[in-house]
Protein backbone atom coordinates (compact mmCIF):
# COMPACT_ATOMS: atom_id res chain seq x y z
CA UNK A 1 0.00 0.00 0.00
CA UNK A 2 1.29 3.44 -0.97
CA UNK A 3 0.86 5.97 1.78
CA UNK A 4 -0.23 9.35 0.40
CA UNK A 5 1.35 12.53 1.68
CA UNK A 6 -1.18 15.07 2.90
CA UNK A 7 -1.82 17.77 0.35
CA UNK A 8 -0.75 20.59 2.66
CA UNK A 9 2.84 20.28 1.39
CA UNK A 10 2.00 20.33 -2.34
CA UNK A 11 -1.44 21.88 -2.63
CA UNK A 12 -0.13 25.36 -3.46
CA UNK A 13 0.65 24.20 -6.99
CA UNK A 14 -3.02 23.26 -7.47
CA UNK A 15 -4.66 26.20 -5.76
CA UNK A 16 -4.54 28.36 -8.89
CA UNK A 17 -6.33 25.61 -10.84
CA UNK A 18 -8.90 25.25 -8.06
CA UNK A 19 -9.54 29.00 -7.97
CA UNK A 20 -9.83 29.17 -11.77
CA UNK A 21 -12.38 26.36 -11.75
CA UNK A 22 -14.42 28.04 -9.01
CA UNK A 23 -14.31 31.35 -10.91
CA UNK A 24 -15.44 29.48 -14.04
CA UNK A 25 -18.46 28.17 -12.09
CA UNK A 26 -19.46 31.62 -10.85
CA UNK A 27 -19.14 33.24 -14.27
CA UNK A 28 -20.81 30.40 -16.17
CA UNK A 29 -23.92 30.20 -14.01
CA UNK A 30 -24.24 33.93 -13.29
CA UNK A 31 -23.92 35.04 -16.92
CA UNK A 32 -26.30 32.40 -18.28
CA UNK A 33 -28.88 33.10 -15.56
CA UNK A 34 -28.58 36.85 -16.13
CA UNK A 35 -29.23 36.34 -19.86
CA UNK A 36 -32.09 33.86 -19.49
CA UNK A 37 -33.92 35.25 -16.44
CA UNK A 38 -35.91 38.50 -16.34
CA UNK A 39 -36.36 38.12 -12.58
CA UNK A 40 -34.65 36.18 -9.80
CA UNK A 41 -36.32 33.26 -8.07
CA UNK A 42 -38.71 33.96 -5.19
CA UNK A 43 -36.09 33.46 -2.48
CA UNK A 44 -33.63 35.70 -4.29
CA UNK A 45 -36.28 38.41 -4.56
CA UNK A 46 -37.04 38.00 -0.87
CA UNK A 47 -33.41 38.70 0.00
CA UNK A 48 -33.36 41.77 -2.28
CA UNK A 49 -36.44 43.08 -0.46
CA UNK A 50 -35.11 42.26 3.02
CA UNK A 51 -31.83 44.00 2.22
CA UNK A 52 -33.60 47.35 2.66
CA UNK A 53 -32.02 47.54 6.11
CA UNK A 54 -29.69 45.78 8.53
CA UNK A 55 -31.83 44.00 11.13
CA UNK A 56 -30.75 41.64 13.91
CA UNK A 57 -33.48 39.26 12.82
CA UNK A 58 -36.47 38.82 10.52
CA UNK A 59 -39.92 37.32 10.88
CA UNK A 60 -39.06 34.10 9.01
CA UNK A 61 -35.30 33.59 9.25
CA UNK A 62 -32.08 34.75 10.93
CA UNK A 63 -30.36 37.72 9.30
CA UNK A 64 -26.90 36.90 7.88
CA UNK A 65 -27.90 36.35 4.19
CA UNK A 66 -29.85 39.61 4.23
CA UNK A 67 -26.82 41.42 5.69
CA UNK A 68 -24.72 40.08 2.82
CA UNK A 69 -27.29 41.20 0.28
CA UNK A 70 -27.61 44.63 1.93
CA UNK A 71 -23.84 45.09 1.65
CA UNK A 72 -23.88 44.02 -2.00
CA UNK A 73 -26.85 46.21 -2.98
CA UNK A 74 -25.21 49.23 -1.37
CA UNK A 75 -22.41 48.81 -3.92
CA UNK A 76 -24.10 47.63 -7.14
CA UNK A 77 -27.81 48.38 -6.58
CA UNK A 78 -30.50 45.72 -6.97
CA UNK A 79 -30.12 44.09 -10.41
CA UNK A 80 -31.70 40.66 -10.87
CA UNK A 81 -28.33 39.03 -11.64
CA UNK A 82 -27.02 39.93 -8.19
CA UNK A 83 -28.96 37.13 -6.50
CA UNK A 84 -27.47 34.59 -8.94
CA UNK A 85 -23.94 35.87 -8.35
CA UNK A 86 -24.42 35.89 -4.56
CA UNK A 87 -25.77 32.34 -4.57
CA UNK A 88 -22.96 30.97 -6.70
CA UNK A 89 -20.38 32.80 -4.59
CA UNK A 90 -21.72 31.09 -1.46
CA UNK A 91 -21.65 27.78 -3.34
CA UNK A 92 -18.04 28.03 -4.54
CA UNK A 93 -16.91 29.25 -1.12
CA UNK A 94 -18.42 26.06 0.27
CA UNK A 95 -16.47 24.08 -2.32
CA UNK A 96 -13.29 25.93 -1.33
CA UNK A 97 -13.65 24.68 2.24
CA UNK A 98 -14.28 21.16 0.96
CA UNK A 99 -10.94 21.50 -0.83
CA UNK A 100 -9.29 22.70 2.40
CA UNK A 101 -10.71 19.74 4.33
CA UNK A 102 -9.66 17.28 1.62
CA UNK A 103 -6.12 18.65 1.66
CA UNK A 104 -5.82 17.66 5.32
CA UNK A 105 -5.57 13.95 4.52
CA UNK A 106 -5.46 13.55 0.72
CA UNK A 107 -2.85 14.47 -1.85
CA UNK A 108 -3.68 17.51 -4.04
CA UNK A 109 -4.86 15.46 -7.04
CA UNK A 110 -7.35 13.47 -5.00
CA UNK A 111 -8.45 16.55 -3.06
CA UNK A 112 -9.14 18.31 -6.37
CA UNK A 113 -11.13 15.29 -7.60
CA UNK A 114 -13.31 15.42 -4.49
CA UNK A 115 -14.01 19.11 -5.12
CA UNK A 116 -14.82 18.51 -8.79
CA UNK A 117 -17.21 15.64 -8.14
CA UNK A 118 -18.91 17.57 -5.31
CA UNK A 119 -19.38 20.61 -7.55
CA UNK A 120 -21.82 18.93 -9.95
CA UNK A 121 -24.28 18.16 -7.19
CA UNK A 122 -27.43 20.15 -7.96
CA UNK A 123 -27.02 21.93 -4.61
CA UNK A 124 -23.64 23.33 -5.60
CA UNK A 125 -24.50 23.95 -9.26
CA UNK A 126 -28.06 24.60 -10.42
CA UNK A 127 -29.56 25.43 -7.03
CA UNK A 128 -26.41 27.35 -6.19
CA UNK A 129 -27.92 30.16 -8.26
CA UNK A 130 -30.69 30.56 -5.68
CA UNK A 131 -29.49 32.88 -2.96
CA UNK A 132 -31.59 31.76 -0.03
CA UNK A 133 -30.77 30.71 3.52
CA UNK A 134 -30.02 27.13 2.42
CA UNK A 135 -27.47 28.07 -0.24
CA UNK A 136 -26.02 30.86 1.90
CA UNK A 137 -25.30 28.28 4.60
CA UNK A 138 -23.12 26.07 2.39
CA UNK A 139 -19.88 27.92 3.11
CA UNK A 140 -20.34 28.04 6.89
CA UNK A 141 -21.28 24.35 7.10
CA UNK A 142 -18.20 23.25 5.16
CA UNK A 143 -15.96 25.74 6.99
CA UNK A 144 -17.22 24.56 10.38
CA UNK A 145 -16.61 20.95 9.32
CA UNK A 146 -13.03 21.81 8.36
CA UNK A 147 -12.37 23.60 11.65
CA UNK A 148 -13.97 20.78 13.64
CA UNK A 149 -11.69 18.26 11.93
CA UNK A 150 -8.58 20.37 12.61
CA UNK A 151 -9.60 21.16 16.19
CA UNK A 152 -10.17 17.50 17.05
CA UNK A 153 -6.92 16.38 15.44
CA UNK A 154 -4.51 19.15 16.45
CA UNK A 155 -6.21 20.61 19.56
CA UNK A 156 -5.08 24.13 18.70
CA UNK A 157 -7.00 26.91 20.48
CA UNK A 158 -7.27 28.98 17.26
CA UNK A 159 -9.14 26.19 15.49
CA UNK A 160 -11.59 25.82 18.38
CA UNK A 161 -12.23 29.57 18.41
CA UNK A 162 -12.80 29.62 14.65
CA UNK A 163 -15.09 26.63 14.98
CA UNK A 164 -17.27 28.45 17.50
CA UNK A 165 -17.37 31.68 15.49
CA UNK A 166 -18.19 29.98 12.17
CA UNK A 167 -20.78 27.73 13.85
CA UNK A 168 -22.48 30.88 15.17
CA UNK A 169 -22.46 32.42 11.69
CA UNK A 170 -24.02 29.22 10.38
CA UNK A 171 -26.74 29.52 13.04
CA UNK A 172 -27.33 33.18 12.14
CA UNK A 173 -27.81 31.97 8.56
CA UNK A 174 -30.31 29.20 9.33
CA UNK A 175 -31.22 27.38 12.53
CA UNK A 176 -30.87 24.02 10.79
CA UNK A 177 -27.17 24.33 11.72
CA UNK A 178 -28.19 22.31 14.76
CA UNK A 179 -28.28 19.24 12.49
CA UNK A 180 -24.59 19.70 11.73
CA UNK A 181 -23.89 20.11 15.44
CA UNK A 182 -25.67 16.78 16.00
CA UNK A 183 -23.26 15.14 13.57
CA UNK A 184 -20.32 16.70 15.39
CA UNK A 185 -21.66 15.47 18.73
CA UNK A 186 -22.11 11.88 17.53
CA UNK A 187 -18.59 11.82 16.12
CA UNK A 188 -17.36 13.40 19.37
CA UNK A 189 -18.79 10.39 21.24
CA UNK A 190 -17.87 7.72 18.72
CA UNK A 191 -14.24 8.81 18.23
CA UNK A 192 -13.48 9.08 21.93
CA UNK A 193 -12.62 12.78 21.72
CA UNK A 194 -14.53 13.28 24.95
CA UNK A 195 -11.82 11.38 26.84
CA UNK A 196 -9.20 14.07 26.18
CA UNK A 197 -8.84 16.94 28.65
CA UNK A 198 -7.69 19.25 25.84
CA UNK A 199 -10.95 18.64 24.01
CA UNK A 200 -13.01 20.01 26.89
CA UNK A 201 -10.83 23.09 27.11
CA UNK A 202 -11.21 23.57 23.35
CA UNK A 203 -14.97 23.14 23.58
CA UNK A 204 -15.03 25.88 26.18
CA UNK A 205 -13.25 28.24 23.78
CA UNK A 206 -15.59 27.26 20.92
CA UNK A 207 -18.65 27.85 23.10
CA UNK A 208 -17.33 31.23 24.18
CA UNK A 209 -16.79 32.32 20.57
CA UNK A 210 -20.20 30.92 19.61
CA UNK A 211 -22.05 32.89 22.28
CA UNK A 212 -20.16 36.13 21.57
CA UNK A 213 -20.92 36.03 17.84
CA UNK A 214 -24.51 34.87 18.34
CA UNK A 215 -25.40 37.24 21.21
CA UNK A 216 -26.82 40.15 19.12
CA UNK A 217 -29.25 37.80 17.40
CA UNK A 218 -30.11 36.11 20.70
CA UNK A 219 -31.02 39.53 22.07
CA UNK A 220 -33.29 40.11 19.09
CA UNK A 221 -34.94 36.69 19.52
CA UNK A 222 -35.80 37.38 23.15
CA UNK A 223 -37.06 40.84 22.28
CA UNK A 224 -39.27 39.52 19.45
CA UNK A 225 -40.67 36.47 21.22
CA UNK A 226 -38.70 34.00 19.05
CA UNK A 227 -40.77 34.85 15.95
CA UNK A 228 -38.70 32.76 13.46
CA UNK A 229 -39.18 29.65 15.60
CA UNK A 230 -42.95 30.04 15.37
CA UNK A 231 -42.66 30.27 11.60
CA UNK A 232 -40.36 27.23 11.55
CA UNK A 233 -42.76 25.24 13.75
CA UNK A 234 -45.63 25.96 11.40
CA UNK A 235 -43.64 24.93 8.33
CA UNK A 236 -43.02 21.46 9.79
CA UNK A 237 -46.69 20.59 10.28
CA UNK A 238 -48.48 17.99 8.16
CA UNK A 239 -52.14 17.04 8.18
CA UNK A 240 -51.88 13.25 8.60
CA UNK A 241 -49.24 10.65 9.32
CA UNK A 242 -49.80 9.11 5.89
CA UNK A 243 -49.23 12.48 4.25
CA UNK A 244 -45.98 12.82 6.21
CA UNK A 245 -44.75 9.44 4.94
CA UNK A 246 -45.61 10.33 1.33
CA UNK A 247 -43.69 13.57 1.68
CA UNK A 248 -40.78 11.69 3.24
CA UNK A 249 -40.62 9.33 0.25
CA UNK A 250 -40.81 12.28 -2.13
CA UNK A 251 -38.07 14.01 -0.14
CA UNK A 252 -35.73 11.01 -0.47
CA UNK A 253 -36.39 10.62 -4.21
CA UNK A 254 -35.74 14.33 -4.72
CA UNK A 255 -32.38 14.00 -3.01
CA UNK A 256 -31.42 11.13 -5.31
CA UNK A 257 -32.24 13.34 -8.28
CA UNK A 258 -30.25 16.24 -6.92
CA UNK A 259 -27.20 14.05 -6.34
CA UNK A 260 -27.57 12.31 -9.71
CA UNK A 261 -25.00 14.47 -11.61
CA UNK A 262 -22.35 13.11 -9.22
CA UNK A 263 -23.43 9.56 -10.13
CA UNK A 264 -23.37 10.46 -13.81
CA UNK A 265 -19.81 11.76 -13.43
CA UNK A 266 -18.71 8.54 -11.73
CA UNK A 267 -20.40 6.35 -14.34
CA UNK A 268 -18.81 8.36 -17.16
CA UNK A 269 -15.40 7.99 -15.49
CA UNK A 270 -15.89 4.23 -15.14
CA UNK A 271 -16.84 3.88 -18.82
CA UNK A 272 -13.87 6.00 -19.90
CA UNK A 273 -11.47 3.89 -17.83
CA UNK A 274 -12.84 0.60 -19.15
CA UNK A 275 -12.72 1.71 -22.78
CA UNK A 276 -9.21 3.06 -22.34
CA UNK A 277 -8.05 -0.23 -20.82
CA UNK A 278 -9.36 -2.13 -23.80
CA UNK A 279 -7.86 0.22 -26.39
CA UNK A 280 -4.59 1.16 -24.71
CA UNK A 281 -3.73 -1.09 -21.79
CA UNK A 282 -0.59 0.94 -21.09
CA UNK A 283 -2.42 4.23 -20.48
CA UNK A 284 -3.05 3.45 -16.82
CA UNK A 285 -1.40 0.10 -16.12
CA UNK A 286 -2.83 -2.06 -13.43
CA UNK A 287 -6.05 -0.04 -13.13
CA UNK A 288 -8.46 -2.97 -12.63
CA UNK A 289 -6.31 -4.61 -9.98
CA UNK A 290 -5.20 -1.58 -8.03
CA UNK A 291 -6.90 -0.78 -4.72
CA UNK A 292 -9.33 2.12 -4.46
CA UNK A 293 -8.18 5.48 -3.16
CA UNK A 294 -10.09 4.85 0.06
CA UNK A 295 -7.48 2.29 1.10
CA UNK A 296 -5.03 5.13 1.71
CA UNK A 297 -7.39 6.99 4.04
CA UNK A 298 -6.77 6.34 7.72
CA UNK A 299 -9.42 4.65 9.83
CA UNK A 300 -9.86 7.82 11.86
CA UNK A 301 -10.53 9.90 8.75
CA UNK A 302 -12.92 7.32 7.33
CA UNK A 303 -14.80 7.43 10.62
CA UNK A 304 -14.97 11.22 10.43
CA UNK A 305 -16.32 11.20 6.86
CA UNK A 306 -18.94 8.56 7.59
CA UNK A 307 -20.27 9.97 10.86
CA UNK A 308 -20.18 13.66 9.97
CA UNK A 309 -21.13 13.01 6.34
CA UNK A 310 -24.07 10.64 6.80
CA UNK A 311 -25.62 11.89 10.05
CA UNK A 312 -27.45 14.98 8.68
CA UNK A 313 -29.54 13.08 6.13
CA UNK A 314 -30.00 9.88 8.16
CA UNK A 315 -30.97 11.67 11.38
CA UNK A 316 -33.40 14.01 9.59
CA UNK A 317 -35.16 11.13 7.86
CA UNK A 318 -35.40 9.13 11.10
CA UNK A 319 -36.77 12.06 13.11
CA UNK A 320 -39.30 12.87 10.39
CA UNK A 321 -40.43 9.25 10.22
CA UNK A 322 -40.90 9.06 13.99
CA UNK A 323 -42.56 12.44 14.51
CA UNK A 324 -44.41 12.65 11.21
CA UNK A 325 -43.05 16.10 10.39
CA UNK A 326 -43.06 17.69 6.95
CA UNK A 327 -39.88 17.86 4.87
CA UNK A 328 -39.10 20.09 1.89
CA UNK A 329 -36.44 18.95 -0.58
CA UNK A 330 -34.39 22.17 -0.45
CA UNK A 331 -33.97 21.85 3.33
CA UNK A 332 -31.36 19.16 2.62
CA UNK A 333 -29.06 21.58 0.76
CA UNK A 334 -26.22 21.23 3.29
CA UNK A 335 -26.75 17.53 4.13
CA UNK A 336 -24.52 16.13 1.37
CA UNK A 337 -21.44 18.34 1.42
CA UNK A 338 -19.12 15.40 2.19
CA UNK A 339 -20.58 12.96 -0.33
CA UNK A 340 -17.88 13.77 -2.90
CA UNK A 341 -15.42 12.02 -0.58
CA UNK A 342 -17.36 8.77 -0.90
CA UNK A 343 -16.38 8.61 -4.57
CA UNK A 344 -12.88 7.69 -3.34
CA UNK A 345 -14.21 4.25 -2.42
CA UNK A 346 -14.79 3.60 -6.15
CA UNK A 347 -11.83 5.41 -7.74
CA UNK A 348 -8.42 3.97 -8.55
CA UNK A 349 -5.53 4.42 -10.95
CA UNK A 350 -2.87 7.04 -11.56
CA UNK A 351 -3.86 10.24 -9.84
CA UNK A 352 -2.94 12.66 -12.62
CA UNK A 353 -4.67 10.58 -15.29
CA UNK A 354 -7.85 10.26 -13.24
CA UNK A 355 -7.82 13.96 -12.31
CA UNK A 356 -7.62 14.97 -15.96
CA UNK A 357 -10.54 12.70 -16.85
CA UNK A 358 -12.66 13.84 -13.92
CA UNK A 359 -11.97 17.50 -14.79
CA UNK A 360 -13.08 17.01 -18.41
CA UNK A 361 -16.24 15.14 -17.40
CA UNK A 362 -17.18 17.65 -14.73
CA UNK A 363 -16.59 20.74 -16.90
CA UNK A 364 -18.75 19.22 -19.65
CA UNK A 365 -21.47 18.44 -17.10
CA UNK A 366 -21.35 21.98 -15.71
CA UNK A 367 -21.75 23.47 -19.18
CA UNK A 368 -24.60 21.09 -20.04
CA UNK A 369 -26.41 21.74 -16.76
CA UNK A 370 -26.05 25.52 -16.95
CA UNK A 371 -26.94 25.88 -20.63
CA UNK A 372 -29.82 23.41 -20.40
CA UNK A 373 -31.29 25.15 -17.36
CA UNK A 374 -30.87 28.58 -18.96
CA UNK A 375 -32.56 27.38 -22.16
CA UNK A 376 -35.46 25.79 -20.29
CA UNK A 377 -36.05 28.73 -17.98
CA UNK A 378 -35.53 31.39 -20.64
CA UNK A 379 -36.39 30.93 -24.36
CA UNK A 380 -38.39 27.71 -23.97
CA UNK A 381 -40.44 29.03 -21.04
CA UNK A 382 -41.12 32.26 -22.96
CA UNK A 383 -42.09 30.43 -26.17
CA UNK A 384 -44.49 28.09 -24.36
CA UNK A 385 -45.97 30.97 -22.38
CA UNK A 386 -45.44 29.29 -19.01
CA UNK A 387 -46.08 31.41 -15.95
CA UNK A 388 -42.49 30.94 -14.83
CA UNK A 389 -40.84 33.35 -12.40
CA UNK A 390 -37.84 33.47 -14.73
CA UNK A 391 -39.94 35.14 -17.45
CA UNK A 392 -41.94 37.40 -15.13
CA UNK A 393 -42.15 40.90 -16.68
CA UNK A 394 -40.82 42.74 -13.64
CA UNK A 395 -39.28 45.69 -15.53
CA UNK A 396 -42.45 46.25 -17.57
CA UNK A 397 -44.75 46.06 -14.57
CA UNK A 398 -42.51 48.39 -12.58
CA UNK A 399 -42.48 50.94 -15.43
CA UNK A 400 -46.25 50.71 -15.72
CA UNK A 401 -46.79 51.24 -12.00
CA UNK A 402 -44.32 54.13 -11.87
CA UNK A 403 -46.14 55.84 -14.74
CA UNK A 404 -49.44 55.50 -12.87
CA UNK A 405 -47.85 56.86 -9.69
CA UNK A 406 -46.31 59.84 -11.48
CA UNK A 407 -49.63 60.61 -13.14
CA UNK A 408 -51.48 60.84 -9.83
CA UNK A 409 -48.63 62.00 -7.55
CA UNK A 410 -46.53 64.32 -9.76
CA UNK A 411 -43.36 65.59 -8.18
CA UNK A 412 -43.51 63.11 -5.27
CA UNK A 413 -41.07 60.18 -5.53
CA UNK A 414 -42.43 56.69 -5.00
CA UNK A 415 -40.98 55.35 -1.74
CA UNK A 416 -43.30 52.58 -0.52
CA UNK A 417 -44.94 49.71 -2.43
CA UNK A 418 -47.54 47.75 -0.47
CA UNK A 419 -47.71 44.25 -1.97
CA UNK A 420 -46.58 40.68 -1.50
CA UNK A 421 -42.84 40.07 -1.59
CA UNK A 422 -42.73 38.84 -5.18
CA UNK A 423 -44.87 41.46 -6.91
CA UNK A 424 -43.76 44.32 -4.67
CA UNK A 425 -40.12 43.33 -5.02
CA UNK A 426 -40.30 43.29 -8.82
CA UNK A 427 -41.74 46.79 -8.76
CA UNK A 428 -39.35 48.14 -6.13
CA UNK A 429 -36.03 46.84 -7.45
CA UNK A 430 -36.65 48.50 -10.81
CA UNK A 431 -38.05 51.72 -9.31
CA UNK A 432 -34.98 52.81 -7.36
CA UNK A 433 -32.54 51.85 -4.65
CA UNK A 434 -34.55 53.53 -1.86
CA UNK A 435 -38.01 52.13 -2.78
CA UNK A 436 -39.16 49.80 -0.01
CA UNK A 437 -41.78 47.05 0.10
CA UNK A 438 -44.41 47.04 2.82
CA UNK A 439 -44.91 43.26 2.73
CA UNK A 440 -48.62 42.35 2.90
CA UNK A 441 -49.20 45.58 4.88
CA UNK A 442 -47.72 43.71 7.85
CA UNK A 443 -45.38 45.85 10.02
CA UNK A 444 -43.81 42.75 11.61
CA UNK A 445 -42.76 41.48 8.18
CA UNK A 446 -41.32 44.87 7.18
CA UNK A 447 -38.99 46.05 9.97
CA UNK A 448 -37.22 48.47 7.61
CA UNK A 449 -40.28 50.74 7.70
CA UNK A 450 -40.94 53.27 10.44
CA UNK A 451 -44.69 53.72 10.53
CA UNK A 452 -46.54 55.96 10.09
CA UNK A 453 -43.60 58.23 9.14
CA UNK A 454 -42.67 56.34 5.97
CA UNK A 455 -46.26 56.52 4.70
CA UNK A 456 -46.49 60.31 4.98
CA UNK A 457 -45.57 60.73 1.31
CA UNK A 458 -48.10 58.12 0.23
CA UNK A 459 -47.80 54.55 -1.01
CA UNK A 460 -48.63 52.41 -4.03
CA UNK A 461 -50.81 49.40 -3.19
CA UNK A 462 -50.80 46.52 -5.69
CA UNK A 463 -52.07 42.96 -5.72
CA UNK A 464 -52.61 40.34 -8.42
CA UNK A 465 -54.98 37.39 -8.28
CA UNK A 466 -53.05 35.79 -11.15
CA UNK A 467 -49.66 35.75 -9.40
CA UNK A 468 -50.71 35.05 -5.81
CA UNK A 469 -54.46 34.78 -5.35
CA UNK A 470 -56.55 36.58 -2.76
CA UNK A 471 -54.47 39.18 -0.88
CA UNK A 472 -54.15 39.20 2.93
CA UNK A 473 -56.83 41.07 4.83
CA UNK A 474 -54.54 43.93 5.92
CA UNK A 475 -53.42 44.63 2.35
CA UNK A 476 -56.97 44.43 1.01
CA UNK A 477 -58.20 46.81 3.71
CA UNK A 478 -55.57 49.38 2.75
CA UNK A 479 -56.53 48.96 -0.90
CA UNK A 480 -60.22 49.51 -0.16
CA UNK A 481 -59.48 52.63 1.89
CA UNK A 482 -57.39 54.26 -0.85
CA UNK A 483 -59.29 56.96 -2.78
CA UNK A 484 -57.55 56.32 -6.11
CA UNK A 485 -57.86 52.86 -7.69
CA UNK A 486 -57.57 51.15 -11.02
CA UNK A 487 -56.80 47.97 -12.93
CA UNK A 488 -53.85 47.47 -15.25
CA UNK A 489 -52.81 44.38 -17.18
CA UNK A 490 -49.58 42.93 -18.47
CA UNK A 491 -48.92 39.81 -20.52
CA UNK A 492 -46.66 37.39 -18.62
CA UNK A 493 -44.37 36.70 -21.58
CA UNK A 494 -45.37 35.57 -25.08
CA UNK A 495 -48.90 35.77 -26.54
CA UNK A 496 -49.48 32.25 -25.21
CA UNK A 497 -48.88 33.34 -21.63
CA UNK A 498 -51.56 34.39 -19.14
CA UNK A 499 -52.53 37.98 -18.53
CA UNK A 500 -51.46 39.43 -15.18
CA UNK A 501 -54.07 41.53 -13.41
CA UNK A 502 -52.60 44.47 -11.51
CA UNK A 503 -55.11 45.84 -9.03
CA UNK A 504 -53.55 49.10 -7.95
CA UNK A 505 -54.45 51.86 -5.53
CA UNK A 506 -52.72 55.00 -4.34
CA UNK A 507 -52.61 56.19 -0.75
CA UNK A 508 -52.09 59.94 -1.32
CA UNK A 509 -49.31 61.93 0.24
CA UNK A 510 -50.23 63.96 3.32
CA UNK A 511 -49.78 67.76 3.50
CA UNK A 512 -46.73 67.26 5.75
CA UNK A 513 -44.95 65.20 3.09
CA UNK A 514 -42.50 67.96 2.20
CA UNK A 515 -41.50 68.18 5.89
CA UNK A 516 -40.55 64.50 6.13
CA UNK A 517 -36.79 63.95 6.13
CA UNK A 518 -35.48 61.22 3.83
CA UNK A 519 -35.10 57.81 5.48
CA UNK A 520 -31.38 57.58 4.63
Amino acid sequence: MTVQTPASARSDAYQRSVLLYLLFMVLLWTILMAISHKAPDLDGMEELVWSASFELGYLKHPPLPSWVMAALTSVVGRPAWLSFAAGMSASVLGLWFIWKLACEFLNPERAFMVLLISSVSIYFSLRGTIFNHNTAQLWSVTAATWFFYRAGRDQRPADWLWLGAVAALSTVTKYSAVILFTAFFLYFLRSGMWRQRQTWAGLGLALLAYVVVLSPHLYWLFKNDFAPFRYMDGSLETHTRWEAYKELLSFCLDQLGRLSPMLVAMIALGIWNRRDQKQRSSSDPGLPGTPSYAVDISQRDKQFLLWVGLTPFVSTVLVSAVLGTRLVASWATTFFVLYGFFALWFMRGKDKVQLRRVAIIVIVLQILLASGYALARGPLAWYKGRDSRSTFPGPEISAQMQAIWNEHMPGIPLKVVVADTWLGGNIAVHAGQDVMVFIDADPAASPWLTLPRDMVCGALVVYSLQTRGQPPAALLKLYEQAPIKGLAQQRWSSERSPMIDLNWAIVPAQPSCHLSPPKR
